[in-house]
């Protein structure tokens, strides 16, 4: 018992840590970019990385920051035996592990993969519709921030509605997607901005300077 406590009290800790390791600066490194940060948009997302490093590191960058997400909730659920207020509290604290990673002095990623990932554990449905929406209007208007902000607002209603059949989900469930939805859109402010200036540039792969 004194064990299982120890543990849980870990959760936070772990789920920061776990968030806080920067894959797509890694994978960037090891593919002989020295720093990401200094190219594109100097962000160290999936979207930057793919960019300035090439789409296959893109993709391993959106495979692993979502993958840190996933399994922050699955260890937090494994250990407390499905806790949704553990669940969640790992959800968010991994979260902030990657947008303030203290290895970066707290300037990391806008969170997207990694709440992809959170959404995946603990409510499969939500998070794919929300990636379908992502995908429409990155499709449609090719600004990624935009698919980003969009599927960010949509998450709270849908963890809502696809929770379960004919089940709200609890309290803390709501507050903490709530929580992350508000992260993320605050992470995008910059972005934000832009669109609304209509400077924001549209996504490509080419490696010229862009502000995703």
């Amino acid at each position: 018992m004194i064990e299982v406590s120890i543990a849980v009290t870990l959760i936070p800790f772990a789920a920061y840590l776990l968030g806080s390791i920067p894959f797509g600066l890694l994978l960037a490194k090891l593919l002989g970019v020295a720093d990401v940060r200094k190219a594109g948009s100097g962000n160290i997302g999936a979207t930057n990385v793919a960019r300035v490093v090439g789409p296959l590191a893109g993709i391993f960058t959106l495979v692993f920051d979502t993958a840190k997400g996933a399994t922050a909730v699955w260890l937090a659920g494994r250990v407390t035996d499905e806790s949704a207020t553990w669940m969640m509290i790992a959800a968010f604290v991994v979260l902030l592990g990657h947008c303030f990673p203290v290895w970066l002095k707290f300037k990391g990623g806008k969170g997207v993969a990694t709440a992809l990932g959170v959404f995946l554990a603990l409510c499969p449905l939500a998070a794919v519709s929300a990636l379908v929406l992502f995908v429409l209007c990155v499709a449609y208007w090719r600004f990624v921030s935009l698919g980003s902000i969009a599927a960010a607002a949509a998450m709270p209603l849908l963890i809502y509605f696809l929770w379960a059949p004919r089940h709200a989900p609890p309290i803390i469930v709501d507050v903490g997607t709530l929580a992350i939805a508000l992260l993320v859109i605050y992470k995008h402010d910059g972005n934000l901005q832009r669109l609304v200036e209509g400077t924001e540039p549209r996504f490509s792969f080419s490696k010229k300077k862009e502000t995703e």
